[in-house]
């Protein structure tokens, strides 16, 4: 996923309003956050656009799993330390006070098993007084399987077309996402990406993040509509 789509994927959600994301998050960082360090760590950071907003305020470290989109986060911000590695393999000898995970990035984890396994390993990475925020994906309930979408974007230089289709199998979303990229003086570009994620249930991720030894409660009114947020403090 992501590798021929990371050089577009600014461009695909250019509707995303990345700065005021991060005022809301700034502000829930303020009223969670115990611990008096500012290390903060962005699990499945993609192009940094989150970091971009963040870096004046904290020390910051993102990670990702995929090499083009780290490419881009550090011709971005080459001031920051960027990590590849898979947030189920998370090992960085470090503690954060800060530790997010947004765009509902958790949902490729797609069973319960991987994410408990990785609030667990959010959690080791977390100092005592530190807060993790999570954004999921949507639930069984609230996605809209079979709903077609379409997002678009231009300038003078490149036209993007994305359409996708959907359906739920057991607990699993499942997204076959077909682009169409015309760029200047190039013939157009297709090719066709499957999104899979977990359709985690709110209570069931609250007891997760519980038995790992975090208190979380769960924000209905998060960054995107129907989404939410989870708030867990160490």
């Amino acid at each position: 996923m992501y590798e021929k789509f990371a050089e577009v994927y600014d461009f695909i959600y250019n509707f995303k309003d990345y700065k005021a994301e991060v005022i809301k998050l700034k502000n829930l960082i303020e009223k969670y956050k115990k611990s008096e360090g500012n290390n903060l760590l962005d699990i499945a950071c993609g192009t940094a656009e989150h970091l971009k907003y963040l870096k004046d305020d904290y020390t910051c470290v993102g990670v990702d799993v995929n090499e083009n989109m780290l490419r881009i986060a550090k011709k971005k911000l080459p001031d920051i330390t960027f990590i590849k590695t898979d947030m189920l393999d998370l090992n960085l000898n470090k503690k954060f006070d800060i530790i997010i995970c947004l765009f509902s990035s958790i949902g490729y984890l797609r069973t319960y098993k991987n994410l408990k396994k990785a609030i667990q390993l959010f959690n080791d990475h977390l100092k005592k007084g530190g807060v993790i925020i999570v954004e999921p994906w949507f639930t069984r309930s609230v996605f809209k399987a079979g709903r077609p979408g379409m997002t678009t974007y231009e300038n003078e230089n490149i036209k993007i077309a994305r359409l996708n289709d959907s359906k739920v199998e057991g607990n699993l979303s499942i997204m076959n996402m077909h682009y169409l990229i015309a760029k200047l003086g190039e013939e157009v570009e297709y090719f066709v990406e499957k999104h899979i994620l977990g359709l985690f249930e709110i209570e069931k991720t609250l007891q997760i993040f519980e038995e790992v030894g975090l208190s979380t409660l769960f924000l209905e009114e998060g960054f995107m509509e129907e989404r939410g947020l989870f708030i867990a403090q160490k």
